[in-house]
């Protein structure tokens, strides 16, 4: 009788298994869709985690898919804007980007956060959101609670910053530039500052987005900077994450040969609904006691670092 138990319990894992997989791949397939969004790909993930459905091989492909999406995003970057714009806003990027790094390895020390969230959540915070997040993570080999919670950290800020801006804006009278400035440097997602940029104004919008394209680019010194420092111990060689190199590539292939315009529009698509698949994998793979792990101090840091570049760059730019 014992032994027929134990095949009926295999039969019924087994099943239960197989119906995970179905779910899956109808998730993934619908991540191809335009309502599905980076938020609530990783949200429709944590819930999955949540409830007990996990798919347990599926996550080990979630650091290539993100690899591949970061070069494939490339090919739909602008060579010849990011030049231009970079000659006006280079000076507020390298101040921006290095006081927000700077200062969230402080207080993550500070309030005794993990290093890993830390270096995830400020990037975030200094460059452009998940798209940073990601593609430093496996540079870290930072763990799936650790991107999770970086993740969902700027991903609820980015939600209150899309309304919460164009008030501010308004209430105090930020011209279409000045607003379109602020929103790219203290914004985290470039589909957030796009947000706000269109509600704020047409100008507004056209400032944010081109703005935001330099500081996007600020992945690839950034990522350098962080393999290098955590190459750990002195035997150990830094591991060059050779999908960066591929990711300018891409932006140079693009722009030297235009006439494919076309087929990067379809790769730079690609990239970001495979961003949205590898988002979805990540909560997927998430447990409430590994959100646990992190704690309050975690959201703490991101809303203190949020808060400073935001006041920071305001005040920056219109003093």
């Amino acid at each position: 009788m014992e032994k027929i138990q134990i095949f009926k319990n295999f039969v019924g894992i087994e099943q239960q298994f197989k119906k995970y997989n179905w779910l899956y791949s109808i998730i993934i397939c619908a991540s191809f869709l335009p309502f599905i969004s980076p938020a609530i790909a990783l949200f429709i993930g944590l819930a999955l985690s949540i409830s007990g459905i996990r798919h347990e091989n599926i996550h080990k492909y979630t650091s290539k898919i993100l690899q591949a999406s970061i070069v494939l995003m490339g090919f739909g970057m602008s060579l010849g804007a990011v030049i231009s714009s970079s000659k006006t806003g280079f000076v507020e990027t390298v101040v921006s980007v290095t006081t927000v790094m700077l200062l969230g390895i402080m207080l993550g020390k500070l309030l005794k956060v993990e290093k890993n969230i830390s270096l995830l959540i400020a990037t975030g915070t200094a460059i452009c959101g998940g798209s940073a997040i990601a593609a430093v993570a496996p540079i870290l080999n930072s763990k799936n609670y650790q991107n999770s919670f970086a993740l969902i950290v700027v991903f609820v800020l980015n939600a209150v910053a899309l309304f919460l801006f164009p008030f501010v804006g308004h209430q105090l009278g930020l011209s279409q530039e000045t607003f379109g400035n602020w929103a790219a440097i203290a914004i985290h997602d470039t589909s957030s500052v796009v947000g706000a940029g269109a509600i704020y104004g047409e100008k507004a919008l056209q400032v944010a987005t081109t703005v935001k394209l330099i500081r996007a680019l600020w992945i690839i010194p950034l990522s350098l900077v962080i393999a290098f420092m955590n190459k750990g111990g002195e035997k150990k060689s830094i591991k060059f994450p050779w999908f960066i190199l591929f990711f300018v590539l891409a932006i140079v292939f693009a722009n030297i040969f235009p006439n494919f315009q076309e087929s990067y529009a379809h790769f730079s698509w690609l990239g970001k609904r495979g961003m949205v698949v590898a988002l979805f994998l990540i909560g997927s793979n998430i447990t409430v006691s590994e959100i646990k792990k992190s704690g309050p101090r975690s959201f703490a840091l991101g809303i203190i670092l949020w808060a400073v570049i935001a006041s920071g760059s305001l005040f920056f730019l219109t003093r």
